[in-house]
């Protein structure tokens, strides 16, 4: 079985969690202790915050800023739902544009006069990389950053992370901060979505190398029905997205079930669900364009002939599907 629609790393091993690292009043908590120490003290931070990652759990970090914000459209469903809530309440909210090529506009990251901007490492569905050193060359607020990709909060003055996307689980995520946000109730912390992450972290990233082989392959199999909407030397190491032209990602995704191939068609805030990629279609692509974007993802090195089986089962659903259609 191959699973390609892995978002950022392997989904974590049976779930255990120890008694002892349970919240109780009066106690020192040294398990939980530990581990939020060590989880700030490796990014550089004093403080830590537990918060659902979702429009309701954003919102909530949003209203304690209090201030007008500026959210890249590149942020996960779930950051730029809630940043329509609180535009909706009154705050000001500036979104940051995507490029026709994926990327984002640095131009109005340079023209923003905010406090606070979120943005990531990447852009969700496409995975095109955001270079935050030049973020934060150019503005001269608070970035806010989802650093789960990359593990590196070098660049950004707040982070977090996804559980989920770290771990297959979906639990509260962490932010890491200094003083930016009220001290937080130990009863409100989630110490399995913390276990949950501080293990991740601690693994670290595999490096991917099969990445440009995969797209060699794939190009000379497939040639002319091979699209791609973003330049594939502009995403994330371990992640190929294209699409096949004329196919709706769905019936592929389908067909490579069958063969216990398993990719998907975006990003962990959009899966699942019947609309097309929003990504896809601000950076100007139509909605019938947007349906055919699929997503690999590689949790391991696919060896050669790996590699040579997997692209030959795309092709087979490509010749398939158009076979069907007529």
């Amino acid at each position: 079985m191959y699973k390609l629609n892995y978002l950022n790393y392997p989904e974590a091993k049976d779930l255990s969690v120890s008694r002892t690292l349970s919240i109780e009043a009066l106690s020192s908590n040294v398990e939980f202790e530990n581990l939020s120490k060590n989880l700030t003290s490796r990014f550089n931070f004093s403080c830590l915050h537990s918060f659902s990652f979702s429009k309701e759990g954003f919102l909530g970090l949003m209203l304690e800023l209090k201030a007008d914000i500026a959210v890249s459209l590149g942020e996960s469903e779930a950051v730029v739902q809630a940043a329509e809530l609180y535009s909706s309440l009154g705050f000001n909210v500036r979104y940051i544009s995507l490029m026709p090529d994926g990327t984002i506009d640095y131009e109005e990251i340079n023209a923003l006069k905010l406090k606070y901007l979120f943005v990531s490492p990447y852009i969700i569905d496409t995975f095109v990389k955001v270079d935050l050193k030049k973020v934060k060359e150019l503005f001269s607020g608070t970035v806010i950053s989802n650093i789960s990709a990359t593990l590196d909060a070098t660049n950004c003055d707040v982070s977090y992370f996804d559980v989920y996307k770290l771990s297959g689980y979906f639990t509260h995520s962490v932010l890491l901060h200094n003083e930016l946000f009220a001290e937080q109730n130990l009863a409100s912390i989630d110490t399995v979505g913390l276990k949950l992450i501080s293990d991740t972290v601690n693994k670290g990233i595999e490096i991917i190398s099969c990445k440009n082989e995969f797209i060699k392959v794939l190009a000379e199999t497939l040639k002319d029905d091979l699209i791609f909407f973003v330049d594939a030397d502009a995403t994330l190491n371990n992640v190929v997205h294209f699409g096949l032209k004329g196919i709706k990602a769905r019936e592929v995704i389908r067909n490579l079930s069958l063969e216990n191939i398993f990719v998907t068609n975006g990003e962990g805030c959009s899966l699942g669900l019947s609309r097309p990629s929003r990504i896809i279609k601000i950076m100007g692509y139509t909605e019938l364009q947007s349906r055919q974007a699929l997503s690999l993802s590689f949790c391991k090195n696919l060896s050669s002939d790996e590699i040579l089986y997997v692209v030959s089962k795309i092709s087979k659903s490509c010749r398939q599907i158009k076979a069907l259609h007529g």
